[in-house]
């Protein structure tokens, strides 16, 4: 059943390269707006593609989970979603994704993603002996 849907995905990613082929040639000969146009449905494309594979490849818990960690955090989402796909091409999923095990993958993301550093340097000032003698009137 896993090698169906692995084979599923493989046909649907093989015709987005086909189509990615023949939409840059058309793309040469045209102006601006209709290449714009071409871009975004071509993003489109992209995005229903990634939406597909991940429905075959999550649980509806998982891909719930998946889409409120989206509001929260694009790119850890973003980031997850790249590596299911790229585990889902290369076969090592042999069954859809659950809930328990897209936590871990979260976790995985988040110990690799080093957090940033906010480092504050202060510039010692100098001590002004004038403003002293202000005070000694």
């Amino acid at each position: 059943m896993a090698d169906a849907e692995l084979e599923q995905i493989r046909k649907a990613r093989l015709e987005q390269l086909k189509a990615q082929g023949s939409g840059a040639g058309a793309q040469g000969g045209q102006g601006g707006a209709g290449g714009q146009g071409q871009a975004e449905q071509k993003q489109q494309q992209e995005a229903e593609a990634r939406q597909s594979i991940l429905n075959q490849i999550l649980h509806p818990e998982a891909a719930d989970r998946l889409g409120r960690i989206r509001l929260v955090k694009e790119q850890r989402a973003t980031d997850v979603e790249n590596r299911l796909i790229m585990l889902a091409r290369t076969g090592q999923l042999r069954q859809k994704v659950t809930e328990a095990q897209l936590k871990e993958l979260l976790n995985a993301v988040a110990d690799t993603k080093e957090e940033e550093k906010i480092v504050v340097n202060r510039r010692k000032v100098w001590d002004d002996d004038d403003d002293d003698d202000l005070l000694d009137l």
